[in-house]
């Protein structure tokens, strides 16, 4: 696949200002980083990142609050010592992928199609071959960075929803990698007209469906425990009449890396309630985050305040 139609087309950014100092030196320290990384042995670079998760989570203690309070709200049932290690690991696994994603920047389209394996990726193609464009409702396990990647490597057309990063050097660095290896790029300030017009135009447009919505989400439970989720990708798949599919990356293998792509199939039947269709839709897409979760706790993205907004009865 050549490297024209490989670009992928993102949405236009605002005009610029001033780039605050705090903002180039972490750029630079994080290309610093990327270069080193880049350019040592793949089993001594992800050393290097697993250290550096450990360093984060065992000693620094970053967001360890926050991590720790959401294990115990997932796995009451199991041991303090239990959710310790599970802790502990997801820092260094973090660390690691985060590492992994940087040495991605360098990766042809045959090397990540090379460390990936794609499960359910036919049926979507078909539903893209015949025009139809796909909802899939995603989430932070393993390495989702490497999801996006991989569809877009196999010759998917693909755009995924994204918050633009505080740090616009950061967003436009991940922009640029992203688009070379052909991900398009939505982002969430102008998301529902944009990914209307993808669906339309027969592409799979990528929501992360596992992070707090704080107002306009709706309350399904999490590990069973109420979190406010997002209602895009129900929403959209109605709206539209695309196929739904939830999506996850996991990593299968350690050294050398390598990560298995699931995709699998929510039933889209409407009712003829759109509030009720929504909130069976999110429930069953959530469910099946959890599911995926449950395979391998330690690659959960376990920093993010996942149950921060509270349902009106408990304030």
């Amino acid at each position: 696949m050549s490297e024209v139609r490989m670009r992928a087309r993102s949405v236009p950014t605002p005009e610029p200002g001033p780039v605050p100092f705090r903002h180039r030196a972490q750029y630079a320290a994080f290309r610093l980083l990327r270069a080193v990384v880049s350019r040592i042995p793949t089993r001594v670079a992800l050393g290097v990142g697993e250290g550096l998760g450990w360093l984060a989570g065992v000693v620094l203690r970053m967001r360890r609050d926050v991590v720790d309070e959401n294990l115990a709200r997932a796995f009451p049932e199991r041991s303090s010592g239990w959710r310790r290690r599970v802790a502990v690991q997801s820092y260094r696994h973090l660390g690691r992928e985060a590492v992994a994603t940087f040495r991605m920047v360098g990766s042809s389209a045959e090397g990540v199609r090379s460390m990936t394996d794609c499960d359910g990726l036919e049926a979507i193609r078909a539903s893209i071959d015949e025009g139809r464009g796909v909802v899939v409702a995603s989430a932070h396990l393993g390495n989702w960075e490497m999801g996006s990647v991989a569809v877009a490597t196999r010759g998917i057309p693909i755009d995924v929803v994204v918050h633009r990063q505080r740090n616009r050097r950061f967003d436009d660095d991940l922009r640029e990698t992203r688009g070379r290896l052909g991900v398009g790029i939505i982002s969430r300030d102008v998301a529902p007209r944009r990914v209307l017009e993808s669906l339309r135009r027969g592409r799979l447009v990528a929501l992360v469906a596992d992070q707090n919505v704080a107002g306009s989400g709706i309350f399904v439970d999490f590990f069973g425990v109420p979190a406010s989720t997002a209602r895009g990708p129900a929403v959209f798949a109605l709206r539209t009449g695309a196929p739904l599919y939830v999506g996850v990356v996991m990593r299968s293998r350690k050294n050398p890396p390598r990560y298995r792509v699931v995709f699998r199939p929510i039933d889209v039947a409407r009712s003829g309630e759109l509030e009720e269709d929504v909130r069976r839709l999110t429930e069953a897409v959530t469910e099946a985050v959890e599911g995926f979760v449950r395979e391998a706790p330690e690659q959960y993205f376990w920093v993010h305040r996942r149950w921060k907004t509270r349902p009106r009865a408990e304030s």
